[in-house]
């Protein structure tokens, strides 16, 4: 599950060369003489955050970083804010004020389930249109058993619109595949797409092998890399619509052009009333994942009474509604 060598952090040897020419032309540029400067912390290419900071031992300063305009979160932090004891890792970011206002092993390596579906719905956002009609081949059928399902036959088709749909609020893996194949031509090289765009907004310390999040060793992110792919996907308000709906109705056709009627609810329990977010918050949308491995996830984007945003993640919680108990108690410390 986690990175087997150091370069798999960072992508192929061309990405890291390109990475520590950028470190290069950085020093060059913001601190004058990188060469004639020696640093408390040097930049390392193997760091396990997702952000750094580079200290000159001659003038002491705060080199820009990448992520100046995000929550930069340590591996622990405010703890006995609240009791997240039985979630494996978790995250609460202020995105106004960008503060981390709690983080529990927010750089732990962790098998994400269909928090991946958070990714592949970037991507495809970022390849495509919405009116993009998609076709899919034999490569849908999943029969790994308790796999959430569409449904999907070779020659069905709908539209990415109703893709997006169907993988956000549903969480059907064949749909991924259909998305995956759609902008990538297979599986494989889109999983290289999502790992592009994932080290472009510096979410460094995840691996994508495959588009619906299915249980894979080489398969995982952490907290951390998950509010950073959830925050940029927020920046869609297509996006934002699609997880903020509690449930989906839709006809697409098959190869013979017959209507598939679809009607589905989302998977989210804030959205059914099986869960209750603490007065004074407001769930705006959210994305579910579980499997054997991953046990139960959840990230949500969520506001207070003076509108201000929020992303909290929990993540390997050993039951649903333990899961949802911790997420409600997390969504707590915004008020104090």
């Amino acid at each position: 599950m986690k990175c087997t060598s150091k370069g798999l952090c960072f992508g192929n040897l061309k990405a890291r060369r390109i990475l520590t020419a950028a470190c290069i032309c950085f020093c060059s540029l913001a601190l004058t003489g990188c060469g004639k400067s020696s640093y408390a912390m040097p930049y390392d290419t193997y760091s396990a955050n997702s952000s750094f900071t580079v200290l000159s031992a001659d003038q002491a300063g705060r080199a820009g970083t990448f992520a100046a305009d995000l929550c930069i979160a340590n591996e622990n932090y405010n703890e006995s804010a609240v009791d997240m004891s039985e979630a494996e890792a978790a995250g609460l970011f202020s995105l106004g004020d960008k503060q981390t206002l709690y983080s529990k092993n927010i750089h732990e390596q962790l098998y994400p389930a269909s928090l991946t579906k958070i990714m592949t719905a970037l991507v495809a956002l970022k390849n495509g249109n919405r009116e993009d009609m998609l076709t899919a081949s034999a490569n849908v059928k999943i029969t790994e058993s308790g796999a959430q399902l569409c449904g999907l036959k070779e020659g069905d088709k709908m539209t990415l619109d109703q893709a997006l749909r169907i993988l956000l609020i549903y969480s059907a893996n064949d749909v991924a595949i259909m998305i995956a194949e759609q902008y990538g031509g297979t599986t494989e090289h889109f999983c290289e797409m999502m790992n592009e765009e994932a080290r472009a907004i510096g979410a460094t310390n995840c691996n994508f092998v495959n588009p619906n999040g299915l249980t894979d060793e080489e398969h995982y992110v952490t907290a951390y890399d998950m509010y950073l792919i959830f925050n940029e996907a927020c920046k869609y308000e297509l996006f934002k619509e699609i997880i903020g709906m509690s449930s989906y109705t839709t006809v697409y056709y098959d190869a013979g052009g017959g209507e598939i009627s679809f009607d589905k609810p989302s998977t989210n329990w804030y959205y059914n009333g099986e869960a209750t977010p603490p007065a004074g918050i407001t769930v705006l949308g959210g994305k579910t994942g579980t499997t054997n491995a991953a046990r139960n996830c959840l990230v949500l984007l969520s506001s207070d009474t003076s509108g201000k945003s929020y992303i909290s993640i929990v993540m390997k919680s050993p039951e649903r509604g333990i899961m949802y108990t911790e997420m409600t108690d997390l969504l707590g410390v915004i008020q104090k």
